[in-house]
């Protein structure tokens, strides 16, 4: 990956309060159009780390350049290339959607023209267009939440930041979250993600950086980090007739690494289901065994928290 793809570089970040070592040593960087997920429990060193990449924070070591242009929480017209949406919804309950835009944009210093423009286009972007002119002290929680990320959205930043966006919102609004972020990253964004709900970093994040007790455990795209942990898919087959055959049928196909019978069907232990399953299938069949339902149970970032820290992800 060129440097010159490279919207946010960390390296290096560290974090003490008081005795506690909040964030040791914290290095990724993420690229134009790349979503970037920070995943682990709370307390893990999620917020401490993005506050200290938006320059919120003072940090101990390290260093943090955003589109060429180191941060600290002094200077100004780097952290322009930011929009942060942090875990606290801030808004004014007393104004509507529209004009909550509007009043940061001009904090963000927009003229007016070109403002009432990128107003439309955000509410958009967040789903809002229907309710702008309604005051935001009626919305749900999902909804102000959206209207956090459509503040953080309107400069335009290279880099969008959001801590934990979805805790607390409805289940329709925080599948409407995240198709916001999906539609960003497409744009050409560059997003970092922080959560601890591993469902949603499958879904979002191109890469992941597994974090907890402040260090970095390990980083990669989803099929990367799952073969560190080295566990095979589950196929679950409901099916009627040979099972004894079929059992032994499919443990000649590659890639399958045990079968079994059980009353209503087979289990197996298979090497990348989506490729075995043709074979699978066309081997259970040709032992007169007919199929009614197929199951797999892929291993996920779940298993590979607990693979590296010995927990689960919500412990």
């Amino acid at each position: 990956m060129s440097d010159n793809n490279l919207v946010l570089e960390a390296s290096g970040l560290h974090k003490s309060f008081k005795d506690l070592h909040a964030v040791k040593g914290v290095s990724f960087h993420i690229a134009t159009g790349e979503t970037y997920g920070l995943l682990g429990p709370n307390g893990a060193g999620k917020t401490t780390t993005i506050s200290m990449v938006t320059g919120l924070l003072e940090r101990d070591g390290g260093e943090v350049v955003v589109d060429g242009r180191e941060i600290s929480t002094t200077s100004t017209e780097a952290k322009r290339a930011i929009g942060y949406v942090p875990q606290d919804i801030a808004i004014y309950p007393d104004l509507t959607a529209r004009e909550n835009l509007s009043f940061f944009g001009r904090l963000y210093g927009m003229s007016a023209k070109p403002l009432r423009g990128r107003v439309d286009e955000v509410l958009d972007i967040i789903g809002l267009s229907d309710r702008a002119d309604d005051r935001s002290e009626e919305f749900s929680g999902g909804m102000k939440r959206r209207l956090n990320i459509g503040i953080g959205l309107l400069h335009g930043p290279r880099l969008l930041m959001l801590d934990e966006p979805t805790v607390g919102v409805d289940p329709q609004s925080r599948n409407a979250i995240l198709e916001s972020v999906e539609r960003l990253s497409v744009e050409g964004m560059a997003v970092l993600y922080t959560t601890h709900y591993m469902e949603e970093a499958e879904r979002l994040c191109d890469r992941v950086g597994i974090i907890d007790e402040g260090e970095i455990k390990a980083e990669g795209t989803r099929a990367e980090l799952v073969s560190m942990v080295g566990q095979r898919d589950k196929v679950r087959l409901s099916a009627t007739g040979h099972l004894d055959a079929a059992v032994e049928a499919v443990r000649a196909i590659p890639g399958v690494h045990d079968a079994s019978t059980r009353e209503d069907g087979i289990d197996l232990l298979v090497d990348g289901a989506d490729r075995a399953l043709p074979s699978i299938l066309q081997a259970v069949a040709a032992a007169e065994t007919s199929v009614s339902s197929v199951a797999v149970d892929e291993p996920n970032l779940e298993a590979v928290f607990l693979h590296l820290t010995g927990k689960a992800l919500r412990d």
